[in-house]
């Protein structure tokens, strides 16, 4: 039975130019989804084992051959590339550099981003790992001052008709159905965040987007991984980075366009979509001269 997800239910079919095989095994190996497997010294294609071919590609990857075309869950042999040379390929130190100078930037200058950055930020979040291919993320791209500023004024709409959902009655109420720790995020930040969001919009400042260039909303189908929106946001993150760009995840907007039908509907989002995150883009205007150091909450070496 083939792995359902939002796009597909099909399995990959899976085709093997048996002139040019020789039965090396590697792309055994590396298949998890079991449909290859040595038999007797041979390479055998069985797509009732386990799940069938996924659509992974990665037998394509390693066979030394090229013997091995995948069709089908929105893959193909077009989407062989070759590796980047070795020279070219961003050791530990220049990774950790890139990650290191990253901040989270809500002060930018006036300018749009080009479309040819924002074009490459999408080609790099196309590289991210996913819970199963074919990815499920989608990404709603909000390309100008204008338009982030559209969807700010329907965030705060809503965010103005829920203010009462955390109102100190209200969290007393649900603490018991809730838990301690979400009674004290609200009290400590939802609450307070939210009156700071609705006064400065009063006084004419976006203190939930920052009048962002550009924004994208990244999300995901039901059937996905829930960290596969996270993933390739933390990937277009870095890439804007790379681009000279700042960046910065906002999480607040999720919840409230979890629960807006209307937003939903006016930006095109499939209302079972699982909630993902927002994450704002544009040319720093404040330049940062130092790194931070961050410590982790705990390592266990078990």
């Amino acid at each position: 039975m083939a792995i359902k997800t939002g796009r597909t239910d099909e399995k990959a079919e899976i085709l093997i130019d048996r002139e040019k095989c020789t039965n090396c095994g590697i792309c055994a190996e590396v298949c998890k989804g079991a449909p290859l497997f040595m038999e007797e010294g041979k390479l055998v294609i069985d797509q009732s084992s386990v799940f069938g071919c996924i659509g992974c590609g990665h037998c394509m990857c390693v066979c030394p051959q090229e013997c091995i075309t995948i069709s089908g869950r929105d893959m193909s042999a077009d989407d062989v590339i070759s590796l980047p040379a070795k020279e070219n390929r961003a050791d530990y130190e220049r990774l950790y550099s890139l990650m290191s100078a990253r901040r989270s930037i809500r002060d930018f200058k006036d300018r749009e981003v080009e479309p040819e950055l924002i074009q490459r930020i999408i080609e790099a979040v196309t590289t991210a790992p996913m819970g199963l291919p074919p990815s499920d993320v989608e990404i709603l791209v909000l390309d100008s001052r204008q338009k982030v500023r559209e969807f700010t004024e329907d965030l705060m709409k809503m965010v103005k008709k829920s203010r009462w959902m955390f109102s100190p009655l209200v969290n007393i109420i649900m603490r018991p159905f809730f838990g301690r720790e979400y009674f004290e995020s609200v009290e400590t930040f939802i609450r307070p965040a939210i009156d700071i969001f609705l006064e400065g919009k009063a006084q004419g400042h976006d203190y939930l987007l920052y009048g962002a260039p550009l924004a994208m909303y990244f999300h995901s189908s039901p059937y996905a991984d829930p960290a596969d929106s996270l993933v390739a946001a933390t990937y277009a993150m870095l890439a804007a980075e790379s681009l000279g760009l700042g960046s910065c995840m906002i999480g607040t907007p999720a919840y409230f366009i979890k629960y807006s039908k209307k937003i939903k509907q006016k930006y095109d989002l499939p209302l079972k979509n699982q909630p993902g995150i927002v994450v704002i883009f544009g040319y720093p205007r404040i330049k940062y001269r130092k790194a931070l150091k961050r410590r982790l909450a705990k390592v266990t070496y078990v």
